[in-house]
């Protein structure tokens, strides 16, 4: 789950339509929600949520909403389980993780990837907290991921180490899993949102009465999971070769005869 501002949207001193998505692993978009002005993304964490089946489905979120409400929804209500990013937004958690005894865990695992005009190493290490008093329902790991990147064409190197948490145990999920969970969440950036800027211009969009911009933003979600769906990996190569036969291949990605 991310949120995401439709910037265009801003109309005076009305601010811009922020829409609130859920997305598959495998890049299809199945809900959105359009956060109400005056108030954030969280209140409307389980209302985007409530409609699924989500036994046994491991939800991943930013920092934002790590939040204790939104643990206790997943695991008892909707028998999901969670991995929740934790930042300077909890400080009290946020230091509890970072004293961990990191240095000792022995459960870790290291992927190493070229691509995007950079190298990355990912070293992500897993320790069971079930005993250390960490004050957050039904956690039982703590996950920590350091990334090494180096940019090829600069030599430029930067780190960053991410925290979070989860209800898996060791044995439902490994570091190896782990980490894919953690970098699942990521992924929502570079397929959905990223993909409706660049691909859509969705944020120098100007349409803004009414539900106009969830309008538009969901018809995007729709082109993106139907281009997918139809084994199209790059969205923008997707929408030229439908556009060389704009009478027929558009019908055919819609099953329409």
């Amino acid at each position: 789950m991310d949120g995401k501002s439709a910037r265009g949207s801003r109309n005076g001193e009305m601010p811009a339509a922020h829409l609130l998505a859920a997305m598959t692993a495998d890049g299809r978009t199945i809900s959105q929600l359009r956060v109400p002005d005056k108030t954030n993304e969280i209140t409307c964490f389980a209302a985007l949520l409530e409609p699924f089946d989500l036994t046994g489905v491991t939800v991943t979120a930013d920092a934002l909403h790590t939040q204790r409400g939104h643990a206790r929804f997943l695991v008892e209500e909707k028998k999901a389980h969670y991995l929740l990013v934790v930042k300077a937004n909890q400080p009290e958690l946020h230091r509890r993780l970072r004293s961990l005894p990191w240095k000792d865990v022995t459960a870790r695992r290291y992927d190493r990837e070229i691509g995007h005009g950079r190298r990355e190493t990912r070293a992500t290490r897993a320790l069971t907290v079930t005993d250390l008093g960490l004050d957050f329902p039904h956690a039982v790991q703590a996950v920590r991921i350091l990334r090494h990147r180096t940019d090829l064409a600069s030599g430029r190197c930067s780190r960053q180490t991410i925290y979070a948490i989860t209800d898996l145990t060791s044995h439902q999920a490994s570091p190896q899993r782990l980490g894919r969970l953690a970098r699942s969440q990521w992924t929502i950036e570079n397929r959905l949102h990223f993909v409706r800027d660049t691909t859509f211009g969705e944020n120098i969009s100007k349409i803004r009465t009414g539900h106009g911009p969830e309008n538009m933003a969901s018809l995007r979600n729709l082109a993106i999971n139907t281009l997918r769906r139809h084994g199209h990996r790059n969205i923008a190569a997707g929408l030229r070769h439908v556009s060389y036969d704009p009478f027929n291949r558009p019908l055919d990605l819609l099953d329409i005869l």
